[in-house]
């Protein structure tokens, strides 16, 4: 399948020689520092994918007094990313045929920044709700579109590509749990500590300009965005999928939802599961913390390793058994074994990676990526939406964490069981046509 793709994609879009390329270096040179500066917008979009999230996740209980929220307030406030992702991510291949892929990043970027800069400073619950969305709106249309670009442009290094820019978010995600209370205390207080993300999500607008200034000129002359000037866009050839027909379509869109169901809940909630241990504020961000940062190596050899399976099953079983230990833990001693439930929750966080990685192998063609990412993401992100809603629910009329936590471990069994059958060794492209 890697050959494939390969041979399809790569000559038209990673490397577009011509003759006068082979001649001279007037092509060559600015097309390779262009792709050098979308491998620093990726990196630093990929950071700003979930400080948005986790930061808040950190600082949940001072929002939460600070705006006067009840629990299950709270808890629909952890659903409103998966509820952003599957609306707005499902608009990401249409805006970006209509607008090109740098341009759609950049004004994600734009909509984080904003958010992040609003929200804190909204002073009521419904103002803080509407700033998030607006941020994660920028968020969702750049986590479908991510895939995309690393298949548009780097086809023949699909797993090294998806791991640096997974390893990137992951750091994200890990940093701002980690420092989301230090900083909010440093600052002066948690809103300070949230809008302080802005100037991150500010700086990874800039790499993306010139690639909007690129599609505006390749337009101007009638170059696809990512061609070279004698090839058509991958997104003009191929006629849409239909999608819906592939088995391997669902499984992979029921295996996101899972896992962003239990990625969600974690974000949201397990500061709050130590905090009720027992475990000082400042520690439980750090454990959450902790888990996001496994994602750090991990995500970068998960999708290499994935990339050279056939099948994908046996990485999808070992994440789910770290899951369920990592639950168990956290019911039977929460405190005590704190640490290390942080790490096993961390490696089975690493289903994104992995899902992410399984797009890109499920379809040939960088436009059969688009469809498969937009529908596994939007699909997967409306599956997720219940969970962390639920969680909260349930954590209030139980008053206690025993019946969310059973909850999440019963999860991780279908997720091992889709997960399996979305990484058999297929195409959406085949499936659709039968």
């Amino acid at each position: 399948m890697a050959s494939e793709e390969t041979g399809t994609v790569t000559t038209r879009t990673e490397t577009p020689v011509t003759a006068r390329d082979t001649a001279g270096r007037d092509v060559s040179s600015p097309r390779a520092w262009m792709t050098r500066l979308l491998v620093v917008g990726i990196v630093l979009s990929a950071l700003n994918l979930r400080p948005a999230i986790t930061s808040l996740g950190a600082l949940l209980e001072e929002v939460r007094d600070g705006l006067g929220m009840s629990g299950s307030v709270a808890g629909l406030l952890t659903s409103v990313p998966p509820l952003c992702f599957a609306v707005f991510g499902a608009t990401a291949p249409r805006l970006a045929r209509r607008f090109g892929l740098g341009a759609v990043v950049c004004a994600g970027m734009t909509a984080i920044t904003a958010g992040l800069l609003i929200r804190p400073f909204a002073g009521s619950t419904p103002g803080f709700l509407a700033a998030s969305a607006l941020a994660l709106m920028g968020i969702a249309v750049s986590n479908v579109l991510m895939p995309v670009i690393v298949k548009r442009w780097f086809p023949d290094r699909v797993g090294s590509m998806t791991g640096l820019y997974s390893m990137a978010l992951a750091a994200g995600t890990a940093v701002a749990a980690a420092v989301a209370v230090p900083l909010a205390h440093a600052l002066g207080g948690w809103q300070q500590g949230l809008a302080i993300w802005a100037a991150l999500a500010g700086a990874a607008i800039l790499p993306w300009l010139p690639l909007v200034r690129k599609r505006e000129e390749g337009a101007r002359a009638g170059v696809p965005e990512g061609a070279a000037p004698q090839a058509p866009s991958p997104a003009v050839q191929h006629a849409p999928l239909r999608i819906a027909r592939s088995r391997t379509a669902w499984a992979l869109a029921v295996f996101f939802g899972l896992q962003a169901t239990g990625a969600y809940i974690t974000m949201g909630w397990m500061p709050q599961i130590f905090r009720d241990a027992g475990v000082p504020a400042g520690t439980a961000g750090v454990l959450l913390a902790v888990t996001m940062v496994m994602g750090v190596p991990l995500a970068f050899v998960i999708p290499r390793v994935a990339a050279r399976l056939p099948h994908q099953g046996p990485i999808v079983l070992t994440l789910g058994a770290c899951g369920l230990a990592g639950y168990a833990g956290l019911y039977l001693a929460p405190a005590s074994g704190a640490w290390a439930w942080a790490l096993l929750l961390g490696v089975s966080n690493c289903a994104f990676p992995l899902a992410l990685t399984m797009v890109g192998m499920r379809a040939r063609s960088g436009a059969g990526v688009a469809q498969l990412s937009a529908f596994a993401q939007s699909t997967g992100y409306l599956i997720s939406i219940p969970g962390p809603l639920l969680v909260g629910v349930l954590y209030q009329r139980s008053g206690g964490w025993g019946v969310p936590l059973a909850l999440m471990a019963g999860l991780m069994v279908p997720q091992m069981v889709v997960g399996v059958l979305a990484g058999r060794d297929r195409t959406v492209e085949d499936e659709a046509a039968r």
